[in-house]
């Protein structure tokens, strides 16, 4: 029955849909549908609309998977929705009724994102911001090699602060009621690895895994450990 589920991956702030390459690539050796569908980076409730719309295209049931902002999207969009199985949160934020990211980010020590993070006007009152890109590598991907860090700092999307500070919308967020997975790196400087171990015991995460010494962008440096959850949440589901 593996073969009816399909993976759906959503990237988070400062990072795009490539950031699920190797992901992806690891996931389709296996014979799994998978896809990155694009995260608009503008608020949860419009991007998690956008996310809701993607996964009921697909026609059959689905994991959704979310890294970083993106676990806030994901959790929003598997609400309301009977399409989605599962949920597999990658160094990602599973907030609760009213929480927003920056909260989390903040709620344990250790995360030295606002230091390298800069806003760009938007002319509303609100700000685009990105990560610094010279400081980008050292921050969000210290344990990527640093051209293809490069790279990724010059491909990041900008998210809307508003996003961040945004109070999750649903009174009753999906990882209360779907199996969720946890994977994230215990050198994360975005979100304190603390926080995320928090997050993933109050959702009762069925497995979680804490990658030694990596980074935010764990899907990058470790696709295959990434890919395998997945696969163990694909089974478990099936």
């Amino acid at each position: 029955m593996a073969e009816d589920l399909t993976v759906v991956l959503v990237h988070g702030a400062f990072a795009e849909s490539a950031s699920w390459s190797g992901v992806i690539a690891a996931l389709q050796a296996k014979g799994v549908d998978t896809f990155a569908t694009p995260n608009p980076l503008r608020s949860v409730t419009t991007d998690a609309e956008n996310v809701r719309r993607a996964v009921e295209s697909v026609g059959g049931p689905v994991v959704l998977v979310g890294h970083s902002y993106g676990g806030a999207v994901i959790t929003e969009a598997a609400v309301g929705t009977d399409v989605v199985k599962g949920l597999v949160y990658v160094s990602a934020f599973a907030p609760d009724h009213g929480e927003n990211s920056l909260q989390l980010t903040g709620q344990f020590p250790g995360s030295t994102l606002g230091e390298t993070v800069r806003p760009y006007p938007l002319g509303d009152g609100t700000n685009d911001l990105i990560v610094d890109r010279e400081l980008f590598p050292q921050q969000f991907a210290g344990d990527v090699p640093l051209d293809v860090a490069k790279i990724s700092a010059a491909t990041q999307r900008a998210i809307r602060d508003f996003a961040l500070g945004e109070p999750q919308p649903a009174e009753t967020p999906a990882w209360k009621t779907l199996p969720s997975w946890f994977i994230f790196g215990s050198g994360d400087k975005n979100i304190p690895v603390e926080g995320m171990r928090f997050m993933a015991e109050r959702a009762g995460s069925l497995k979680t895994v804490e990658l030694e010494g990596a980074s935010h962008s764990s899907m990058v440096s470790h696709p295959d450990a990434v890919g395998e959850l997945i696969l163990e949440a694909i089974a478990h589901l099936s």
